[in-house]
């Protein structure tokens, strides 16, 4: 292990994210609220931390291995959540307790949206802003995560991805060096995030709501900056765009690379991956419409669409806004809803969940064992795109699938431990695994009504969740500290 490069890389990682703090500061002294002290505090013990981690080693040249590279990015998520909750902590209002402070800063950086905060239409426009910023920087470091540093590691879901495409696009990295690839995708990621805030601002937010709406949009976060979510806003436009951007986030980043660089729309439907994503949207879409008008949850179709289009595409693609309280919705479309999160996003994007490509190669795996019944002699390859899947990627995914939903048992149970109703630890759990946010029952609103054991506890699930299980659980090997 190279314990100096990794000290490396966490110090200036800490000391780069030190300089997140000064935004608020900003949007502080704007606003004329008076509360910069809690970021420039935080500020200055990130920044020295940083460098105290990083000075002793700055002149090693040690260089990084696969090992190594797993601790680095667990590090990466753990350090800078523990870090991000500073302002939290520090802030008077909202006055929280540091396993609250620690809960809301991870479900930033994870962009699972879930909150222990209450009444945020009375918060500085300081706190306001750095939270929604939280979830923009994660959902940017997910994308370079999950693109260029976990496929070097060999457990990154884009190598299903980059298995079905045809030609150079088939490489480990989309251009020759990892800070190119981290370029090009910061440029789409950024582009995406100022039209979201255009086209929220055009439809009647006022600037501050349409940038903070903006981050967690393109982010899949689901933060927002009033109580109401989306739903404040009680306007049809603004929810159609949220519903547009939610779908693009949710779609992989790499696909829209290669859309802008090739220049041609029809990539997107090239993709097999994504021709299931929109298809699964679309039926959780029409079933949960027709769910609710049937059930005379509204009064009309209209309403009916509306409300279940956005609630359908805001948790299958695990983001988390609302604009109703469907919580309260009749138990099938809960569950409905609850489920499609397990799918969410498409590998390399912003989205949570298992991924829709891994639940493609599933099905396919499936479909393969039935014929294998039928044709016991026959070779039946599992084909994506046209292009044969290598078995491993196969034993990857079972592999994948099985630990995933060993880990969401045991979290299941131990939340059920701490005395919490059966249907409040299963939808917490899967709405912080899958970094989705809302759940259930009393983790409907919000999770400031959890006891302290159970919030860190789905504080784990949501660094599971977004380290694509194995990254995380491949620390706590004995193997992996073995020489």
């Amino acid at each position: 292990m190279k314990f100096g490069a990794v000290q490396k890389v966490l110090g200036l990682l800490l000391a780069i994210f030190s300089f997140s703090m000064l935004p608020p500061v900003v949007v502080s002294l704007i606003y004329d609220e008076g509360g910069t002290w809690p970021f420039l505090a935080a500020f200055g013990l990130t920044l020295g931390l940083g460098l105290l981690i990083f000075l002793p080693v700055s002149r090693s040249r040690e260089v990084l291995r696969v090992r190594d590279g797993f601790l680095v990015v667990v590090l990466f998520w753990t350090v800078l959540g523990l870090a991000g909750a500073l302002p939290f902590w520090l802030a008077p209002n909202p006055a929280v307790s540091a396993t609250d402070a620690v809960f809301e800063s991870i479900s930033g950086l994870t962009t699972t949206g879930a909150t222990v905060i209450i009444g945020l239409d009375y918060l500085p426009k300081s706190i306001l802003f750095y939270r929604q910023q939280l979830q923009w920087l994660g959902g940017m470091g997910i994308i370079v995560l999950a693109v260029a540093v976990l496929p070097m590691l060999g457990i990154g879901g884009m190598q299903l991805f980059r298995a079905e495409m045809p030609g150079p696009m088939k490489d480990s990295k989309l251009t020759p060096r990892i800070t190119e690839t981290a370029k090009a995708l910061w440029y789409i990621y950024l582009w995406m995030t100022i039209a979201c805030a255009l086209a929220y601002w055009w439809a009647g937010m006022t600037v501050f709501d349409a940038i903070g709406h903006a981050f967690s949009t393109v982010a899949i976060g689901g933060f927002s900056t009033h109580d109401q979510s989306i739903g404040y806003f009680d306007s049809t436009a603004i929810e159609l765009i949220a519903v547009a951007f939610m779908v693009l986030a949710g779609m992989s980043f790499t696909l829209h690379f290669m859309v802008v660089r090739r220049q041609d729309p029809r990539i997107y439907f090239q993709d097999s991956e994504f021709r299931l994503y929109l298809l699964v949207l679309g039926v959780v879409i029409a079933i949960t419409t027709l769910a609710l008008y049937e059930s005379q949850t509204y009064a009309t179709w209209w309403d009916s669409f509306i409300k279940g289009m956005f609630q359908a595409v805001s948790i299958s693609t695990t983001t988390g806004f609302a604009t109703a309280e469907f919580y309260l919705w009749p138990p099938f479309i809960q569950i409905l809803l609850l489920l499609a999160s397990f799918v969410g996003g498409c590998a390399g994007s912003t989205g949570g969940g298992i991924k829709v490509i891994r639940f493609l190669l599933l099905i396919k795996q499936g479909v393969r064992e039935i014929s294998r019944l039928i044709h016991p002699n026959a070779q039946i390859p599992v084909r994506i795109g046209g292009k044969t899947v290598d078995h491993r990627v196969v034993d990857a995914v079972w592999g994948f699938f099985s630990l995933y939903v060993a880990s969401f048992i045991l979290m299941y149970l131990m939340l059920a431990a701490t005395g919490l109703d059966l249907v409040t630890a299963f939808s917490a759990v899967a709405a912080c695994i899958n970094n989705l946010g809302p759940g259930l029952a009393v983790v409907g609103p919000h999770y400031a009504d959890l006891n302290d054991t159970a919030k860190w506890i789905l504080c784990f699930a949501m660094l599971l969740g977004r380290l694509e299980i194995f990254t995380l659980l491949v620390l706590l090997s004995p193997a992996f500290w073995q020489r």
